[in-house]
């Protein structure tokens, strides 16, 4: 059945393809760009696809920021997986093991999300200095799972909450404890949730950059602040800071359009209650 086109769904259409084109504009400047020259590289000339594809720029950028994209690797998988994990324990806590208070402590909990990057720069810098953390990758790690931790706690209580207390409570009757019933139970039905929270502190952690630069030493700068590196200087050879940008958007493009139906999915799951 062919479905007969309305002047009211062209015009949504149309407007949907404008934004496109200009949702993508950044994209395709940035990819040119990378393919050009350093001497093709010109205002006037912007726009203009290069006659000769330079695909060197990809190599050597790749080359240049290879420290800081093993830095990011290391730092992301492992705030994500801790981040990650602590939030599925809190969450079950609050949702399955309230205790007196749980409520008020949770509400307090829950502030950590909406305090800036910015407000707890200074505190946090002194605070890693005198753990002696300051500098390297584990006072970062340190940081962001920290940070993310009120979101993903959020996320994992709304989920367990949909889990039927009867099977925790017939769990408990049968002797299991608090670990057993995590382990054999709840961490077998979080799928959904850890796809969701994997993939929202991934991306949040690769994308900082502020923390990065505050708060780590040169040789343990992330893929972040060497982009903008790259940029930095009078003579900038523009091919290379779009070339790196591309190479650091891969992999977040990469995880997205692999698992962005799953995210989705889990999303919602714990959104409906029956």
């Amino acid at each position: 059945m062919i479905r007969k086109l309305t002047f009211g769904s062209v015009m949504l259409y149309a407007i949907l393809a404008v934004l496109v084109v200009l949702y993508l504009t950044p994209a395709y400047m940035a990819l040119i760009t990378a393919l050009k020259l350093p001497a093709d590289i010109t205002l006037p000339r912007a726009w203009e696809i290069p006659a000769t594809l330079n695909w060197g720029s990809f190599s050597e950028a790749l080359e240049m920021l290879k420290p800081n994209l093993i830095n990011s690797i290391i730092l992301t998988i492992c705030a994500t997986a801790l981040s990650t994990v602590l939030g599925s324990l809190n969450g079950y806590v609050f949702s399955k093991w309230k205790f007196a208070g749980s409520e008020i402590v949770f509400t307090l909990f829950l502030f950590g999300m909406f305090i800036p990057y910015q407000v707890i720069l200074i505190p946090l810098f002194q605070t890693l200095r005198a753990m002696n953390l300051y500098g390297g990758l584990p006072g970062l790690i340190l940081a962001h799972v920290v940070y993310g931790l009120p979101i993903t706690s959020l996320i994992f209580r709304n989920f367990y909450a949909q889990i039927p207390t009867a099977l925790i409570e017939s769990a408990r009757l049968d002797g299991a404890g608090f670990f057993s019933i995590y382990t054999r139970i709840v961490f077998p039905l979080s799928v959904p949730g850890f796809v969701v929270t994997s993939l929202w502190q991934f991306t949040q952690i690769w994308n900082e950059f502020l923390w990065g630069i505050c708060l780590t030493r040169y040789s343990e700068n992330p893929i972040t602040v060497g982009l903008a590196q790259l940029a930095g200087g009078q003579a900038v050879s523009w091919n290379l800071p779009m070339a790196g940008s591309i190479l650091a958007a891969i992999p977040v493009l990469a995880i997205y359009v692999f698992l962005g139906r799953y995210f989705i999915r889990g999303l919602l799951a714990g959104s409906v209650k029956e």
